[in-house]
């Protein structure tokens, strides 16, 4: 049996699929409108008939881009993130305009925090973030043919972009000087598929 049927990965073909787990909203409440994100606090009616509270942070979505200079070298973002306190080491990101196409703001965003466009930009994977509290979708792209420019970042932005060899990426995941999720795994995901 492979992993991806033994249920490591969330998927096991042995449990059958059922609506029993569904929630349905019976009540929504917005507690706060942000600039980036608003604030939910729901009510909802569960599988056995109960009422339960659901908080969450409702997201337009973001990208992710894996930007190689060159077949061993990606361009990384170092910033200050106020949240954390810390200057961090990421992958360029940032959050989708209202209809805006995924691939559309990941080539805005790439050209905004390190200044390079790319002719090539292929999809590797979406994932959630934090479901467990947010409705955020994010999605990785691998940009390579890259052209450079000038940074162009948003006027509360202050970002150096970084080139650093592709290995020493994996390195700073391994040793945990690199913590952010959608840079660990856009790094996992490029070393995982070789491509």
């Amino acid at each position: 049996m492979s992993l991806w049927g033994s249920g490591l990965f969330g998927y096991n073909p042995g449990v059958p699929r059922s609506k029993s787990f569904l929630e349905k909203c019976i009540r929504q409440r917005v507690i706060h409108k942000g600039r980036a994100i608003n604030f939910h606090v729901d009510q909802v009616r569960l599988p056995d008939g109960k009422t339960a509270v659901r908080e969450y942070v409702d997201h337009p979505g973001a990208v992710t881009i894996i930007p190689f200079v060159n077949a061993k070298t990606v361009v990384l973002v170092r910033q200050y993130r106020y949240a954390i306190g810390k200057i961090t080491y990421e992958l360029p990101a940032g959050k989708l305009s209202p209809r805006e196409k995924p691939l559309v703001c990941a080539r805005r965003e790439l050209r905004e925090e390190t200044g390079y466009s790319a002719r090539r930009m292929r999809r590797l994977l979406t994932f959630w973030p934090a479901p467990a509290f947010s409705n955020e979708s994010m999605f990785i792209y691998r940009a390579e043919g890259l052209s450079p420019g000038a940074l162009d970042p948003d006027d509360d932005e202050f970002i150096d972009a970084v080139k650093i060899p592709f290995y020493k990426a994996l390195d700073w995941v391994a040793s945990g000087r690199i913590k952010d999720a959608k840079t660990i795994i856009g790094l996992l995901a490029c070393a995982v598929r070789r491509t």
